[in-house]
This record gives structure tokens, C-alpha cells and sequence, in this order.
């Protein structure tokens, strides 16, 4: 057949260390339909500082993939929910080739159609320092681009119900690939090989798989070693196509000839299979409702002849068998509330009754991409008193694409070789069953449910029992809402919404239900405390501001001290937490009053008069912590110039002095180096010590250490003596009045102070 060749590419994203499913980086694809192969290229490389990064340890790169949905990883070994599915995915692992570059592929022959969706990340971090120190070096960065090639087949032929297609297999053919298309309602798939001639009898393999060309583990029958060549499938997936190989056996000389033909059985009439008629393009696409005419269309006219073969109809068989006998489907009631809040409703229920004679069938709907970024949530509880104290239990079988219906009344069976399905049964004991599915594919779910009583000999139909269920099912962002100990997050990678959990306080697990790691609650009560009595230290510097009449200063010390406390009340990730405000004020106030505490500090080191300094840093720090509140240098430049302006202001009065300012050693012994050297003790734990795990008492240092050091700090006001006034300056004298020693070191009441010192001007 003609091959054609397809290319998608997308941006390469920045991956971060795994700590939720929220720090993933996923990526949307689209296979079409007919593809044969599709190869990604995962390509990814290091940067540091706009270059390559050379100097980048290796990281190595988990990369998942999963079609219909996006994949429900647990790199963490985390435990679900009680009462969740868990799909399979791909996983490859990315090691590095090359210095700063690498690359992967992954090759999946004959993909599922549809959506596919990749996940990557870093591994996580153990005991990683707080990103405190961002902008003092470059930071390593792990870039991921994966790109999609796909090969696929144009021109299939297409296996019409009922008519039989002739071909010849030449010599340097190995195979012949066809389709067919299997509406609702259709209880089995019979495809036969007819008038099989070649060189050693029928040296053929024929092979059927649903929505993809077969594969060498498809469902698959040798004809050489059947007769007749018949290979039956039964529930077939609803409103897919089906894809028929006739592989002829290696090293087969000469030609081949055969026909092929394909019967749908209509298990909404099951004496009788579908007639054949041609399928119109509508009903190729759309559900039939049920007890419709058999057949796939309404056309009356033969369908064309195949490109390579010939099409005449045969004679249908009947089919009797009672198993393949299928009941009306009840539809359910879209109901979107919100993003992934979306409830189905069914028509006279929710209450729901279930006969003993045959089961209850419903469907829910899922729309493609924008329902399988959530949970689908299903829940089942029985009232007890409708079974007029029968031992009966109520079974129900959920699946993807086609309901599953019992082939006799006593049997529970939801799973099939090609077909996956959950189980849920309530009963007189337990009456409640909830079963939550992340990520569901899309497309319908079929909800079976059917009574059976139980007996010394195992379940058998009830005589006279109709149960009623009450059911609920509903999409929802995430699994319980994360609990008490998470967060639910909506995310979104280009046009696709999906959500995810974000766990807090040491607790873990897709629905934040992993205690594993948990933090205690007198744990939460101690952190929670330690970090909000830890500004209590903040007393003594108000009071010395107050005692050397820095009003100013002690008012942004307060200011500090109230807001620290209450945002870090309110910050904390467990359950003992107490917000006054909203959270985003309470830590705008908190970081401005921090900053402008070390700015009103060092202005009064400074000893510097003018109010325009203290609006001037109010308005230059609020504009930094607008523009990134966790920036290093927006935080480090208004501190910094402050220092500038302290630094201009000593320099200036030790050059008109020319002695050295502060005049004394006993002032640079006992109060300014002892102060320099918390702060900077303070500083260094901040940035390169303070991890998530030690945050509680690591912080609670650094208040201790910060408060402490604007104690030692915060320089005693200058005032001129009560008892002296200004010594009239003379000509031809320059003397200047120096202000005394004790009075400097704040040892004495400036107002009893004595000239001791004359200083040449």
C-alpha cells in the first residue's frame, strides 16, 4: 500500500524535580488513523546562563506514555485510595550520552488512534536547599523536546458486512490488509477466509485487531490448520474499526488466492444478523438506537467493487444463540457544573431498579480531551429493604466502549482477554461500593448491573426479587478533593486542562492519603508555635528604639513583628492554621515589613534626618516585592543601596572629622560587629541552609538571629545638652565641639553630659 509520513514537534520545556504530578511536564499528541508506526524522538539537553551546561551533573529523565488518558504515574511508590483504578502505562528511563545533549526513541508499531500523552520529569530532590540564592549563580536547566514521526497506510480496504472480497496474493506480496467498521449493538465479529488456494493447501495467517492494524500477538488463526477459516470475536468495541491481516506463511511460493468476507451479529435481534446493505456516511459515524432495522445503513445499493478484489454477497446464517443477546442501554443527563465538575443524571432515577430476569444497562459519556483530565467517580448504594430479606447482591460491571453482558444469570464476570472492566457488588451487609477512575479514557462507559442470589451452591438468578440501587457518577478534578492535606490544582499544557493534587505536611499519594511521611499534629502545634513566638524577640529592639525615641523605627518593628506571626500562622501546611487576612496580604506584609525593618535600621545607623529616605524606601520596596516577591535581587538591591547610603554618611563625617566613624572601639567591639555577624549569620542560614524539611526552627533561628541583631544595632539619638548651648565660633579660631565618648556609647544621659574632648576642625 502508499505509506504516508507525518511530523509533530513541540517546545521544549524546562523539567523540574517530581514531587507531585503537578511538576510534571506533559505533552498532548494525535495519532491518525491507519498509522502503522510511530517513532518519538525524545530529545533533551542542559543549559546554564544561556549556554550549554557543560558543568550540569546528569539527572536521569522518566518519560511516560499512554494512550486516551494521561498516565497515572507513582514514582514515589506512594499508596492510591481505597477504591481506585490504576491504569498501566509505558515508562522509559533517559540516560546521558553526551556531555550537555542526549536522545531517546521509542517506537510503538500499530498504535492505538486517538490522543497520546507524554509525562517527564526529574527525579525528586532530597534534601534540597530553598531556592534562596536564585540570581547568584546560574541555575542548571533540563530542557525536554520530544517530536513524533508516524507511518501510515492510505487507501485500506474497507470489508463491507455481508458482501465477499476476492483477491489474488502475488508472489512478491506478503499481505493484505483490510477493515471493517462495527456499529452499536453488535454482539459478535465473524471473519472468514473462503476459497483459499495456493501452493500448499491455505498457507495463510489471518489476524483481527480493534482500531490498529494487527500484530504478531493479536488474535490470530492459521488457516493451513483450520477448516473452515473462521475466526470469531465476540463483544466487539462499539462504533470502531476493525482491522483484518491475511499474512501468507514464509517461504510460500506462487500466488495466492482467497476470499474474505466478515458477518456482524445484531444482538439487539439475535435470530438474525445484519443484512447487506450499504453503510451511509451518517451511520458510519453515529450510534443506532436500539431495535433499530439490522444492517448498517439504509442504503439499497451494492457497494463498490474493491480496488483489488471483487464484491458479491453471500448467504447469512442465523445466529440463536441467547448469549449474544444484548438490552436497551438507558442514556444519562450531562450535567457540567464547573471544570471537571460534570454530574450524569438518569432519566426517573437516581433510584434505579434492577429485575431478576435480565440486567440494568447505562451509559455515560465522556467527551474526547476534555473529560480525561479529571476523575470519573461511580457509586452504588443499595436500600436494603428491597430485597424483602432475600440474600441477593447486586453486581455491577463497568467497561470501556462495549457493555459486558452475562453469557448465563449466574455467572460475575467483567473482564474478558480483550476486554478490561471494573467490578463493584453491593449487598445486605455492605451496601455502599465506590469505585474512582484517574484520568479515564474517554469515549462511553457501560454500567451493567444484575441481581443474583446467593445460594449453598454458589450465585443463582433470584425468583422474585427487584432490587433497587440508588447510583451516582460524576467527573471530578481530583480524588476527594485532596483530603484536608492538599491542594487541588488545575493545570494546563497548551490547550489541554488536566488536575492533580499537591500534597502538604508530609502527606503523600494521589489523593494526598499516604501518612507515610506525615508530619504529627503535635509536630504541625510545635512548627506552627515555634515560628510565631520566635517574634516575640522582636520586644526588645522596640524597646530600645522606644528608649532612644526611634519612633519611626519602633513602629515598623511592631509592624513586622504583628504580621510575621500571623502570616506564619496562616502559612503553615497542615491543619493548625489560623488566617486573620487573606493569605497573599498577610505575606506582602510580611516580606515589606522584614525589608523595611533593615531599612529604617541602617537610615538610623546612618544618622540621617530627612523623612524622604524613609518614603523612599517604603515605595522602592513595595515595587520590588510587587515584582517578584522571592527574587533575590529584588529583595538584596533596596537593602543594599541602604547600606550605600549609611557607608556615603560614615565616609563623609570620617573625612570631616578625619578620624574614623563611629569614633570608638568600645562602638565597634560591643555593638556593631556583634550585630554585622548575627545578621550575617542570619543571612547565611537563609539562603543555604534552610531547607522544606528544617523550615520550622531554621526560620525560627533567623527571626531570633534578625531581631537580635537590630538590638545590637540600632545606634543610640544623639541630643544636644540641655545645660550647654552652642559655643560661638571666633575668628581666626576654628575649634569644633565633639560630642562626647559616653554619649556615643549610650552609657550616659546625654542631658548630664561634660565637654571632655576638643577637636581641631
Amino acid at each position: 500500500g502508499l505509506f504516508v509520513t507525518d511530523y509533530f514537534t513541540r517546545t521544549p520545556r524546562k523539567l523540574s524535580p517530581f514531587r507531585s504530578f503537578a511538576s510534571i511536564e506533559l505533552f498532548h499528541f494525535h495519532i491518525p488513523e491507519d498509522t502503522v508506526i510511530a517513532v518519538w524522538n525524545l530529545i533533551t539537553f542542559k543549559e546554564q546562563g544561556g549556554t550549554f551546561g557543560d558543568q550540569c551533573p546528569d539527572r536521569s529523565i522518566t518519560v511516560y506514555f499512554r494512550s486516551g488518558a494521561p498516565s497515572v504515574i507513582n514514582p514515589l511508590h506512594t499508596h492510591f485510595p481505597r477504591d481506585t483504578a490504576v491504569p498501566g502505562s509505558f515508562t522509559l528511563t533517559l540516560t546521558w550520552t553526551l556531555p550537555n545533549r542526549t536522545t531517546g526513541v521509542f517506537n510503538v508499531t500499530s498504535p492505538l488512534p486517538g490522543d497520546w500523552f507524554l509525562a517527564a520529569h526529574l527525579p525528586k530532590d532530597e534534601g534540597k536547599i530553598s531556592v534562596k540564592v536564585k540570581g547568584l549563580y546560574e541555575e542548571c536547566q533540563y530542557l525536554f523536546q520530544p517530536q513524533l514521526i508516524v507511518q501510515r497506510l492510505v487507501n485500506i480496504a474497507v470489508l463491507y458486512p455481508g458482501y465477499v472480497t476476492e483477491q489474488t496474493m502475488a508472489p512478491h506480496n506478503r499481505s493484505s490488509l483490510y477493515k471493517v467498521f462495527v456499529p452499536s449493538y453488535t454482539s459478535r465479529v465473524l471473519v472468514e477466509v473462503l476459497q483459499c488456494r495456493g501452493a500448499e493447501g491455505c498457507p495463510l495467517w489471518l489476524r483481527v485487531r480493534a482500531k490498529a492494524p494487527p500484530l504478531h500477538n493479536s488474535t490470530a488463526l492459521d488457516c493451513r490448520e483450520h477448516a473452515p477459516c473462521q475466526l470469531a470475536l465476540d463483544l466487539p468495541f462499539w462504533q470502531h474499526w476493525y482491522y483484518v491481516l491475511v499474512e501468507k506463511h514464509p517461504g510460500v511460493p506462487g500466488p495466492v488466492s482467497f476470499q474474505v468476507t466478515v458477518q456482524l451479529t445484531d444482538c439487539s435481534r439475535p435470530s438474525l444478523a445484519r443484512p447487506p446493505f450499504l453503510p451511509s456516511s451518517a451511520s458510519m459515524n453515529m450510534p443506532h438506537s436500539f431495535g433499530s432495522a439490522g444492517g448498517l445503513g439504509l442504503g439499497d445499493s451494492p457497494p463498490p467493487a474493491s480496488p483489488n478484489g471483487t464484491n458479491h454477497p453471500v448467504s447469512v446464517p442465523t445466529a440463536s444463540s441467547t448469549g449474544e443477546r444484548c438490552w436497551p442501554v438507558r442514556p444519562t443527563l450531562r450535567n457540567e457544573l464547573d471544570t471537571f465538575s460534570v454530574h450524569f443524571y438518569i432519566f426517573f432515577g437516581p433510584n434505579v431498579s434492577v429485575p431478576p430476569d435480565r440486567p440494568a444497562v447505562f451509559v455515560i459519556n465522556l467527551l474526547p480531551v476534555l473529560d480525561s483530565g479529571g476523575v470519573l467517580n461511580l457509586e452504588l448504594r443499595l436500600n436494603v429493604s428491597s430485597l424483602c430479606g432475600e440474600n441477593a447482591t447486586v453486581f455491577g460491571c463497568l467497561n470501556h466502549e462495549v457493555p459486558l453482558m452475562p453469557s448465563n444469570n449466574a455467572s460475575v464476570i467483567c473482564e474478558m482477554e480483550s476486554l478490561a472492566g471494573f467490578l463493584l457488588s453491593v449487598n445486605a451487609t455492605a451496601s455502599l461500593s465506590h469505585l474512582q477512575i484517574p484520568y479515564p479514557p474517554t469515549g462511553s462507559w457501560y454500567l451493567s448491573l444484575h441481581s443474583l442470589c446467593a445460594t449453598e451452591h454458589g450465585f443463582e438468578p433470584c425468583s422474585n426479587v427487584t432490587a433497587e440501587v440508588y447510583l451516582r457518577a460524576y467527573l471530578s478534578p481530583c480524588i476527594n478533593d485532596c483530603g484536608i492535606y492538599g491542594q487541588c490544582k488545575l493545570l494546563r499544557t497548551n490547550n489541554y486542562l488536566y488536575a492533580a493534587c499537591e500534597c502538604k505536611a508530609g502527606w503523600n499519594g494521589w489523593g494526598c492519603t499516604d501518612n507515610a511521611e506525615a508530619f504529627s499534629y503535635g509536630f504541625q502545634l510545635l512548627s506552627t508555635l515555634l515560628l510565631c513566638l520566635s517574634n516575640v524577640m522582636f520586644v526588645p529592639p522596640v524597646a530600645i528604639a522606644v528608649r532612644s525615641h526611634y519612633l519611626l523605627e519602633a513602629a515598623v518593628y511592631i509592624f513586622t513583628m504583628f504580621f510575621s506571626t500571623f502570616y506564619h500562622a496562616c502559612d503553615q501546611p497542615g491543619i493548625v492554621v489560623f488566617c486573620i487576612m487573606e493569605y497573599d496580604v498577610l505575606q506582602f506584609c510580611d516580606f515589606l515589613g522584614s525589608l523595611m525593618s533593615v531599612w529604617v535600621t541602617v537610615i538610623a545607623m546612618a544618622r540621617l534626618q530627612p523623612v524622604v529616605l524613609y518614603l523612599l524606601g517604603a515605595m522602592l520596596l513595595s515595587m520590588a516585592l510587587q515584582m517578584d516577591r522571592h527574587g533575590l535581587w529584588n529583595l538584596l538591591g533596596p537593602s543594599l543601596f541602604a547600606l550605600g547610603i549609611m557607608a556615603i554618611a560614615w565616609t563623609a563625617r570620617t573625612i570631616r572629622r578625619r578620624h574614623c566613624y563611629p569614633p570608638t572601639w568600645k562602638r565597634w567591639a560591643f555593638y556593631l560587629c556583634p550585630g554585622a555577624l548575627i545578621a550575617a549569620a542570619a543571612v547565611l542560614l537563609y539562603a543555604f541552609v534552610e531547607t522544606e524539611e528544617n523550615y520550622f526552627y531554621i526560620h525560627s533561628i533567623w527571626h531570633l538571629l534578625i531581631a537580635g541583631s537590630v538590638g545590637f544595632l540600632l545606634p543610640p539619638r544623639a541630643k544636644p545638652s540641655g545645660r550647654l548651648g552652642p559655643l560661638p565660633r571666633r575668628k581666626g579660631c576654628r575649634y569644633q565641639l565633639c560630642i562626647n565618648e559616653q554619649e556615643e556609647l549610650g552609657l550616659v544621659d546625654p542631658a548630664v553630659a561634660s565637654i571632655n574632648s576638643i577637636c581641631t576642625s
